[in-house]
């Protein structure tokens, strides 16, 4: 397998989904706490990284095995049929990367206790049933809510609670505050996954899939996309009101016209190889604006 196909059936332009949350964590955690812990952070960005790697494989595997369409989207679309890839090799790979990303868990449960353990085991089972079973959540109209609240919401509540440990109150008013300051990313990282399913739409009703999109219809969904756009920089507007976030996150409003012009292009149309790209920008260049704004104010 060359290092292209091997990026590609890792779906390494989506990392930004995890490493975003990660990043906005370490600030919240440094800015609001004055905490950090360099070394669980070394060890738990690792292990998320593999994991999530794991769910994408995981993702293309099963997509492949379950295809009904076996012509055109097993053998032509999926990595696994268009690269002639080893199912065993597949296999080996995920199990692996889960793995070592679980040893890796045991090991920051042993350090900071254990309300990483119950976190984790709702992650864990989150991106296995992802794609797994007879209807995986990326199948089913709940796969955005729990694409965006597990990655966007939990890996920056689980970021936080291993920088501060002792200092985190397991109370509504902590949680709020990380909720309010995720949510932009959240709100983002679901529509990625909903941009997706808007352009899989017909392949997703050949292959059977029960998508959101099936449920509600393409136009109800393009309105959800844009409402979300909205609704995103709203939370990063207000957050600094609630003393989530330094001031200077505000600058994020400067990527607005970006944003809406990505958020037009998808509306216009819907097209895997052309427009879903807009999301993957939108989530990309949002996420990391809201992540470098907090930082310089942190700086300042």
């Amino acid at each position: 397998m060359s290092l292209k196909v091997f990026l590609e059936l890792i779906e390494v332009k989506a990392k930004a989904a995890s490493l975003l949350p990660f990043l906005l964590g370490v600030g919240y955690s440094i800015w609001y706490y004055h905490s950090f812990d360099w070394r669980v952070m070394l060890v738990f960005l690792i292990a998320m990284l593999l994991f999530n790697m794991a769910v994408d494989v995981m993702d293309n595997y099963n997509d492949y095995r379950h295809a009904i369409d076996t012509e055109v989207y097993q053998q032509k679309t999926n990595i696994i049929g268009r690269e002639q890839l080893s199912l065993p090799a597949m296999r080996c790979l995920i199990a692996g990367m889960v793995l070592i990303a679980s040893l890796l868990g045991i090991w920051l449960v042993a350090q900071v206790g254990w309300p990483l353990l119950g976190m984790g085991i709702f992650c864990f089972l989150v991106g296995i049933f992802y794609s797994f079973g007879p209807y995986p959540l990326s199948g089913l109209p709940v796969g955005e809510f729990f694409a965006g609240f597990t990655m966007g919401f939990m890996i920056v509540l689980i970021t936080i609670y291993l920088n501060v440990q002792e200092q985190f109150s397991w109370d509504w008013p902590s949680l709020e505050r990380i909720l309010m300051l995720a949510m932009p990313l959240e709100l983002w990282i679901s529509n990625l996954l909903l941009a997706n399913n808007l352009c899989d739409a017909a392949e997703d009703l050949r292959n059977h899939r029960h998508t959101i999109v099936r449920l509600l219809g393409k136009r109800a969904c393009l309105i959800a996309f844009s409402v979300k756009n909205v609704l995103a920089f709203l939370f990063i507007t207000i957050s600094p009101f609630f003393h989530i976030s330094p001031f200077t996150v505000i600058l994020s409003l400067l990527i607005v016209p970006f944003v809406f012009k990505q958020n037009k292009m998808l509306i216009k149309r819907q097209v895997k190889n052309e427009t879903f790209i807009c999301a993957v920008r939108i989530l990309m260049v949002g996420g990391a604006t809201q992540v470098l704004t907090y930082l310089i104010g942190m700086v300042l």
